[in-house]
C-alpha cells in the first residue's frame, strides 16, 4: 500500500503489479509512478471514444472534511457553494488564494449532511490539505487526507454503462452525472461516482486498496465483448484536451483566475459569508478580460507543445498551454491563452484562406485557426 513506500520513493498505486503484468510503460508523475500507455496510446484514445476505457487514478488526492461545520468550512474555503449540494451529489469547483489565483481544481463530493470528499490534483493534494485545514482552523470541522486509503478505478466511454450494469447492485439509470453512490461493483464495495475527465460518459470508482486488484479484474472481465481496454495517463491527456477541460499546471495556476480561464461560473460571489478570494474576484469579475482560453488546430503536421508562442502577423500574442495531436480529429489542435483583441481578429478572419494567426513551433510559424471549444462533444 502506499503508506508503506520507501521515502524519496515515487509512490505506488496498489494497481502497479497489475500493470507490470501488461507490459505498461511506467512514468513518474506527481510523486506516483503510473501507466503512461499500455500498448499504443492513440490505439487506447480511440478505445474510449468509440467503447471504453479503464483507468487508473489512485493518484489523486482525497481530502476529507467531517462535522457539523463541514460545509460552512468549505464555503469559506472554496469558490463554489458545496453547502448547497444534496447528499449523494458533486461539483466542479476551485479552491483560490486571496488575490484570486488558482490553488487547484477539485470535485467535492457531498456523502452526507456532515461529510464531504474533496478530491484534489495528486501534485497539489498536501498544498490543498494544508489550506483546506488552515481555513477550516474557525468551523467544527475536522480536514483529514485520506489519500492513502482509497484506489481510484474509472471506466470511461460510451459502453461504460453497459460494462457496469451487470455487474453492480444499483440501477445505473437512476445515477445522475455529478452524483455518486454506496455500490457493490464485482463483489467489492465502492463509493461510485458518474464523473470522468475525458469527455464521454463513464464512471469512477472509490474503494479500499486491497480491494483495487479484484475491482479492476472483474471490470476488465465484464467489458470484454463490449471493447474495453486498459488507458494510461497518455490517453487521458489527449482526451481531456479534446474536450476542453482544464489541467492544473497548464490551463489552471495561482497567476491564473478562474475568470482568465473561462470558469468565471464556478465562482459563486452571491452566496452568504465572505469566503478567501472573494474581492479580488469580484473585481475581476467586473473586468474586461485579459487573456482569454481559445481553441486552435494547426494546418500543418507539426504539434504545438506548451510554451510555444501564439503569433499574430508575425508578432506574439499568446501562448500554448496544452497541445497535441488529435486522434479524433485528425489534425493537431491545442488551447492557448491569447490577447483578447488578436482573439477577436482571429474570429473575424476564421474561414479566410490565409492565416495572420500562427503557432512558433521551433523557431517556424505553423499556420492556425481560431476554433470554438471544446474541440469535441459526445453526443447526448
Amino acid at each position: 500500500m502506499t503508506q508503506h513506500d520507501p521515502p524519496g520513493r515515487p509512490r505506488r498505486s496498489p494497481l502497479l503489479p497489475v500493470h507490470q503484468h501488461l507490459g505498461a510503460t511506467l512514468t513518474e508523475f506527481a510523486g506516483w509512478q503510473m501507466p503512461l500507455r499500455y500498448d499504443s496510446e492513440t490505439a487506447e484514445h480511440r478505445a474510449v471514444r468509440t467503447a471504453a476505457g479503464i483507468f487508473d487514478l489512485s493518484h489523486m488526492g482525497e481530502i476529507a472534511v467531517t462535522g457539523a461545520g463541514a460545509a460552512a468550512a468549505l464555503d469559506y474555503a472554496l469558490v463554489g457553494q458545496p453547502s448547497a449540494l444534496a447528499p449523494g451529489r458533486a461539483r466542479y469547483t476551485m479552491i483560490c488564494a486571496a488575490d484570486g489565483g488558482v490553488l487547484d481544481d477539485l470535485i467535492v463530493y457531498r456523502l452526507s449532511d456532515a461529510e464531504f470528499l474533496v478530491v484534489a490534483n495528486a501534485a497539489n493534494t498536501a498544498a490543498v490539505n494544508h489550506e483546506l485545514s488552515r481555513r477550516a482552523g474557525g468551523f467544527d470541522a475536522a480536514v483529514t487526507d485520506r489519500t492513502s486509503d482509497y484506489a481510484l478505478i474509472a471506466v470511461q466511454g460510451p459502453n461504460a454503462a453497459a460494462i457496469l450494469a451487470p455487474v453492480t447492485d444499483i440501477d445505473l439509470a437512476e445515477v445522475r452525472y455529478y452524483a455518486s453512490h454506496d455500490a457493490v461493483v464485482c463483489g467489492q464495495r465502492v463509493l461510485l461516482a458518474r464523473t470522468g475527465y475525458t469527455g464521454e460518459d463513464g464512471f469512477e470508482m472509490f474503494c479500499r486498496p486491497e480491494d483495487a486488484e479484484p475491482l479492476w479484474t472483474g471490470l476488465i472481465t465484464a467489458g470484454a465483448e463490449q471493447g474495453l481496454v486498459p488507458a494510461g495517463l497518455a490517453a487521458r491527456d489527449t482526451l481531456r484536451l479534446e474536450a476542453g477541460m482544464p489541467l492544473y499546471g497548464n490551463e489552471l495556476g495561482p497567476h491564473v483566475t478562474p475568470f482568465d480561464a473561462g470558469l468565471g461560473r464556478v465562482v459563486k460571489l452571491d452566496k452568504p459569508g465572505d469566503f478567501v478570494g472573494r474581492a479580488a474576484l469580484a473585481r475581476r469579475a467586473g473586468q474586461p478580460p485579459r487573456r482569454v482560453l481559445a481553441g486552435l488546430t494547426v494546418r500543418g503536421r507539426r504539434i504545438p507543445r506548451h510554451g510555444y508562442p501564439v503569433l499574430w502577423d508575425g508578432q506574439p500574442h499568446g501562448t500554448v498551454t496544452s497541445g497535441a495531436p488529435s486522434p479524433t480529429l485528425g489534425v493537431p489542435i491545442a488551447m492557448a491563452y491569447l490577447d483578447p483583441e488578436v482573439c477577436g481578429l482571429a474570429e473575424e478572419q476564421a474561414g479566410a484562406g490565409d492565416s495572420r494567426l500562427s503557432i512558433d513551433i521551433r523557431g517556424r510559424g505553423e499556420p492556425a485557426d481560431l476554433v470554438t471549444l471544446p474541440f469535441y462533444s459526445r453526443r447526448r
